[in-house]
């Protein structure tokens, strides 16, 4: 970006902007060179200035949620990427309607599962354990154990490139397998969440049981992005990977997990070019094998 570039983005964004951001502190991966920018969005109206300055000056953003399900290139990201903070991370329970929860698009979901321990509502359990927003969840379809965000959803509300702000029914939602399609440039605002009334300790056990359940399957509090490739039909890609001989393969810093041969750790030192070896060595190899070709799941952004 120009000087004039970032002091426009300053002045509209009264210096919610982090220059130069290593995105080693931004992403669950604890990888990456700098970002250009990381601002962090307020409210719809503030970010729709912003979005509208930047397709206006030709300058790339997206945005990066809680930095899961994410890898950054060593050699950074150019453009500005966006967290949604503040109203676009809030939480509503209607009065009227206990079957309904709305969750703002930054509101990571750790908290959407603390707010439905606290407020005795039951239908997300399967979530926990993800370490995104809700937004994120939304764009990817995430979910776990047998059960899809898509599943739960009664309405999204997005932000389209023209600026407008539009609820998307039910109806109108189309998913496929973690991938939700919405039109470009799309920004997902909240989603409205279907629940049901329950007590917080129904909730509590549910929680404890599908925690219980990723932490004997997965590699725990180990820096990672959580699942690299995505299952094929009839299949699961951590078994075609462990099943090629890569389970605790290394390269550099960076190990296909002993736990769970579908997700990459960062030993600590891994780079980006570490994972993407990885990545590469595995799709070959499964290939090789069984004549599939597997699809990433995390997205990889940035530069060599």
């Amino acid at each position: 970006m120009t000087e004039a570039q970032r002091l426009g983005m300053d002045e509209l964004t009264g210096a919610q902007v982090t220059w130069n951001a290593p995105m080693d502190r931004y992403t669950t991966f604890r990888i990456g060179g700098p970002a250009e920018a990381v601002y962090a969005a307020r409210d719809r109206e503030e970010l729709a200035r912003v979005l509208a300055f930047l397709r206006r000056e030709a300058i790339p953003w997206r945005l990066l949620g809680a930095g899961s399900n994410l890898l950054v290139r060593d050699g950074g990201v150019p453009g500005v990427l966006i967290v949604l903070k503040g109203a676009l991370a809030s939480f509503e329970r209607a009065a009227m309607n206990p079957f309904l929860v709305t969750a703002g698009a930054g509101l990571p979901v750790r908290s959407l599962m603390r707010r439905s321990l606290a407020d005795g509502f039951t239908g997300l359990e399967y979530l926990a354990g993800i370490p995104g927003t809700v937004g994120g969840a939304v764009a990817m379809n995430a979910g776990a154990f047998g059960k899809e965000i898509a599943s739960s959803l009664a309405s999204v509300t997005i932000l389209t490139a023209s600026g407008e702000v539009r609820v998307m029914e039910c109806a109108e939602l189309r998913f496929r397998y973690r991938q939700a399609e919405f039109p470009p440039e799309t920004v997902i605002l909240e989603a409205g969440l279907n629940v049901e009334p329950s007590s917080s300790e129904a909730v509590r056990r549910r929680l404890q049981t599908f925690l219980q359940r990723r932490k004997a399957g997965q590699p725990w509090g180990a820096a990672s992005a959580g699942s690299v490739f995505k299952n094929p039909p009839g299949d699961f890609a951590g078994r075609l990977i462990e099943e090629a001989g890569l389970k605790g393969k290394r390269i550099g810093g960076a190990e296909i997990s002993r736990k769970h041969a579908n997700f990459i750790v960062n030993t600590g030192t891994a780079t980006a070019a570490d994972v993407l070896a990885l990545m590469t060595l595995a799709r070959e190899r499964v290939h090789d094998r069984h004549g599939i070709l597997l699809e990433a799941e995390i997205q990889i952004i940035g530069e060599e």
